[in-house]
């Protein structure tokens, strides 16, 4: 291997990236991963990037009738939902990350670079995305609760949160392995 100082790096922008990919494919895609759980019926609907239970997958939705109010339900929040895009985009910017990564490791100090500057891209990225949802997530709960619905954040704010961490300490052990060893020593004549 060219250059080991490269791999912690390496490896917290791959563990970010999968935590991202995860979150992205949350509900209605993966029921299993959500931002917010409401019962509803004898159900229980789960909210995800690009939709609800039961919804069509797509960006920018609005809250179900049974659950939203005309205050969840403006353009305010209707918008929020577009935004929940940053998720996918910073997976794609850290998997971009692990490619660089990965010509840092075997090859080249400029892959690592690059890995330390995408790194702090899909960082700063998902940062403005986590705040964003958990404010969304956040006011739609209380409003549901003060309407008797027991809403619950899902795992899928904590995946983000986790994915959050894993390129703040991406960007800083990529940052290390940049001033590492890439050449071969000579030998001694």
């Amino acid at each position: 291997m060219a250059a080991g100082a490269a791999v912690p790096g390496l490896f917290f922008t791959f563990a970010a990236m999968v935590l991202l990919i995860f979150a992205s494919v949350s509900a209605p895609t993966w029921e299993r991963i959500s931002f917010l759980d409401a019962p509803t019926g004898g159900s229980t609907t789960h909210f995800g990037v690009f939709g609800y239970t039961g919804s069509d997958t797509h960006v920018g939705w609005f809250f179900p009738g049974a659950l939203g109010d005309d205050r969840i339900n403006d353009h305010l929040f209707h918008n929020l939902t577009y935004v929940l895009i940053l998720i996918p985009i910073a997976a794609g910017l850290s998997g971009l990350a692990v490619l660089f990564g990965l010509c840092g490791a075997a090859y080249h100090r400029a892959g690592t670079v690059f890995m330390t500057l995408l790194s702090a891209l899909a960082f700063l990225v998902t940062l403005v995305a986590w705040v964003i949802e958990m404010v969304l997530f956040g006011v739609a709960r209380s409003h549901m609760r003060d309407r008797g619905i027991e809403a619950t954040w899902g795992n899928a704010n904590w995946i983000v949160l986790g994915a959050l961490v894993s390129l703040f300490l991406a960007f800083f052990a990529s940052l290390c392995g940049v001033f590492g060893r890439y050449g071969r020593r000579r030998a001694a004549y």
